[in-house]
């Protein structure tokens, strides 16, 4: 049935639903640019289809519209955020979707970017294009949370990690691995949805951790890696170190000798000086700023207690995930965090439980 609000019939709904879809394939891997979906249609036939390149680029609009193999004369073309109005590296989508005589557009909502932000609307009416948003508000405004978020606050939308066992240790004398291997795979993911990974110089010289996604097909999706090292006390020769060349790596530090400075920059680490905050640490709100600048829109934060608890009593985390195990380590654990996770809820306004589909651990998100 038709909504007499905004015109829009369940077929409208099926083909937003599908664009939906399409933008979930790519989210996490578009770079700063927003994932988007596009389906054409014409006499009720899908004619094509497009998502946001890696990347992100080309974009939805432009893919879906290359790749058709119709006449686009009179289609439809429905799209989950705003055609872009401006031009950038490539010309604006609005331009292309005018000069291909689609007849109607339907997206769902604006972009935030302030280059075209509500100008789509009023340009492709001018061209007598027919067009309607809104549909499936709500959905698309909480799949955007993260791009809208640092398109506002020109910082990264970021998410906390942590994993420990049952009785709340962090790190096992005896295991390199605390959690199942479903929670790992979970773990994974979040490397493979999110641009870039932090962690201190504490967790690399004493895990030699490899910072990548582990997921079959999906290694090359690993995040660019920081570290934060206020003195260079990173260990040479580590598995990150070794990889620098291959993968984006930056450390954020304060001060060192020449020589330390050299040898990271030698190796292919990028080097960022940063200022200390007034808790002699440092400074994570500038930190944050320079990570967007590199034009990174997620950031996971895989830290042990100190890391973890400088970022929340700096309330920089959007987002945390808790993995816990269901075995105890007792004795054979070290670094408990049973005071971190005691004030862990009095910093989000939601906690839900995740499937896991393991009666092992319990994976708990806090938003």
């Amino acid at each position: 049935m038709s909504s007499k609000k905004n015109n829009f019939n369940s077929k409208d709904h099926q083909y937003m639903s599908l664009a939906l879809n399409l933008a979930r394939e790519n989210q996490g891997l578009t770079g700063d640019n927003p994932s988007v979906g596009c389906v054409i249609v014409k006499n009720d036939d899908i004619i094509s289809f497009g998502k946001t390149g890696l990347n992100g680029r080309p974009h939805a609009e432009f893919n879906a519209i290359k790749n058709c193999k119709s006449n686009l004369t009179n289609s439809i073309l429905y799209v989950t955020m705003e055609p872009c109005t401006h031009y950038g590296k490539t010309s604006p989508c609005t331009k292309l979707i005018i000069k291909s005589k689609i007849k109607k557009v339907i997206y769902s909502i604006n972009d935030v970017d302030p280059r075209t932000s509500n100008k789509a609307f009023k340009l492709l009416k001018k061209h007598k294009l027919k067009v309607n948003k809104g549909i499936l508000h709500n959905e698309f405004n909480k799949f955007y949370t993260n791009y809208f978020y640092s398109k506002k606050n020109k910082l990264p939308y970021v998410i906390g990690k942590i994993a420990c066992s049952k009785d709340n240790f962090i790190k096992s004398n005896k295991s390199k691995y605390i959690t199942c291997k479903s929670s790992l795979n979970v773990a994974h993911l979040l490397r493979y949805r999110n641009q870039a990974i932090l962690i201190s110089y504490k967790t690399l010289n004493s895990d030699n951790p490899k910072l990548n996604c582990r997921l079959n097909g999906l290694e090359k999706f690993s995040p660019t890696r920081f570290i934060l090292d206020k003195q260079l006390k990173t260990k040479k020769n580590s598995y990150i170190e070794e990889t620098a060349k291959q993968v984006k790596t930056y450390i954020f530090y304060n001060h060192s000798n020449k020589e330390k400075i050299n040898y990271f920059k030698e190796k292919g680490i990028k080097l960022i000086k940063i200022n200390l905050a007034k808790n002699n640490l440092l400074d994570l709100k500038k930190i944050l700023t320079k990570i967007y600048k590199l034009n990174i829109n997620t950031l996971l934060v895989e830290g042990g207690a100190n890391l973890t608890n400088n970022f929340l009593q700096n309330k920089l985390f959007n987002e945390f995930y808790l993995f816990k195990s269901d075995v105890k380590l007792m004795n054979k654990g070290s670094n408990n965090v049973s005071a971190l996770l005691k004030k862990l809820p009095n910093f989000f306004k939601k906690i839900k439980t995740l499937e896991t589909f393991s009666n092992k651990d319990k994976i708990v998100n806090f938003l």
